[in-house]
Protein backbone atom coordinates (compact mmCIF):
# COMPACT_ATOMS: atom_id res chain seq x y z
CA UNK A 1 0.00 0.00 0.00
CA UNK A 2 1.58 3.43 -0.84
CA UNK A 3 1.36 6.19 1.99
CA UNK A 4 0.67 9.65 0.94
CA UNK A 5 1.22 12.79 2.76
CA UNK A 6 -1.48 15.47 2.26
CA UNK A 7 -2.25 19.10 3.90
CA UNK A 8 -6.02 19.81 4.39
CA UNK A 9 -7.75 22.68 5.22
CA UNK A 10 -8.48 22.72 9.33
CA UNK A 11 -12.36 22.93 8.09
CA UNK A 12 -11.78 19.31 6.17
CA UNK A 13 -9.83 18.45 8.87
CA UNK A 14 -12.75 19.44 11.43
CA UNK A 15 -15.47 17.44 8.57
CA UNK A 16 -13.51 14.11 8.49
CA UNK A 17 -13.45 13.82 12.23
CA UNK A 18 -16.47 14.71 12.61
CA UNK A 19 -17.77 12.15 10.27
CA UNK A 20 -15.12 9.44 12.23
CA UNK A 21 -16.65 10.97 15.27
CA UNK A 22 -20.42 10.26 13.99
CA UNK A 23 -19.53 6.23 13.30
CA UNK A 24 -19.51 6.91 9.72
CA UNK A 25 -15.96 5.50 9.31
CA UNK A 26 -14.11 3.28 11.90
CA UNK A 27 -10.71 5.58 11.64
CA UNK A 28 -9.88 9.09 10.14
CA UNK A 29 -7.59 7.01 7.51
CA UNK A 30 -10.53 4.72 6.31
CA UNK A 31 -12.80 8.21 5.94
CA UNK A 32 -9.52 9.68 3.66
CA UNK A 33 -9.28 6.56 1.54
CA UNK A 34 -12.57 6.18 1.06
CA UNK A 35 -13.61 9.22 0.15
CA UNK A 36 -10.78 9.59 -2.01
CA UNK A 37 -11.60 6.17 -3.78
CA UNK A 38 -15.11 8.03 -4.47
CA UNK A 39 -13.90 11.30 -6.33
CA UNK A 40 -11.91 9.66 -8.33
CA UNK A 41 -14.36 6.77 -9.75
CA UNK A 42 -16.78 10.54 -9.57
CA UNK A 43 -14.12 11.47 -12.60
CA UNK A 44 -12.96 8.41 -14.20
CA UNK A 45 -14.53 8.80 -18.30
CA UNK A 46 -16.93 6.13 -19.04
CA UNK A 47 -15.58 4.39 -22.45
CA UNK A 48 -17.79 2.94 -24.94
CA UNK A 49 -17.32 -0.60 -26.00
CA UNK A 50 -16.15 -0.26 -29.83
CA UNK A 51 -19.37 -2.12 -30.53
CA UNK A 52 -21.68 0.41 -29.35
CA UNK A 53 -19.57 3.51 -30.69
CA UNK A 54 -19.94 1.66 -34.28
CA UNK A 55 -23.33 1.58 -33.65
CA UNK A 56 -23.89 4.86 -32.85
CA UNK A 57 -21.73 6.14 -35.36
CA UNK A 58 -23.15 3.87 -37.96
CA UNK A 59 -27.16 5.30 -36.94
CA UNK A 60 -25.89 8.79 -36.91
CA UNK A 61 -25.00 8.36 -40.43
CA UNK A 62 -27.81 7.21 -41.76
CA UNK A 63 -30.33 9.09 -40.03
CA UNK A 64 -28.83 11.73 -41.68
CA UNK A 65 -29.25 10.69 -44.94
CA UNK A 66 -32.45 10.45 -47.39
CA UNK A 67 -33.98 8.92 -50.14
CA UNK A 68 -34.09 11.74 -52.98
CA UNK A 69 -37.43 9.76 -54.35
CA UNK A 70 -39.27 10.27 -51.05
CA UNK A 71 -38.58 14.16 -50.74
CA UNK A 72 -41.52 16.52 -51.90
CA UNK A 73 -41.44 19.76 -53.78
CA UNK A 74 -43.69 22.23 -52.87
CA UNK A 75 -46.39 21.04 -55.40
CA UNK A 76 -46.06 17.47 -54.47
CA UNK A 77 -44.36 15.47 -57.22
CA UNK A 78 -40.95 13.40 -55.90
CA UNK A 79 -37.59 14.61 -57.75
CA UNK A 80 -35.55 12.21 -59.46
Amino acid sequence: MTRVTVDLSDQTESDLQRLVDQGEFISRDQAIEDLLSRGLSAYQPVEDSPNEMDETMFDRVTDEQQDPAIQDDEGGDPRF
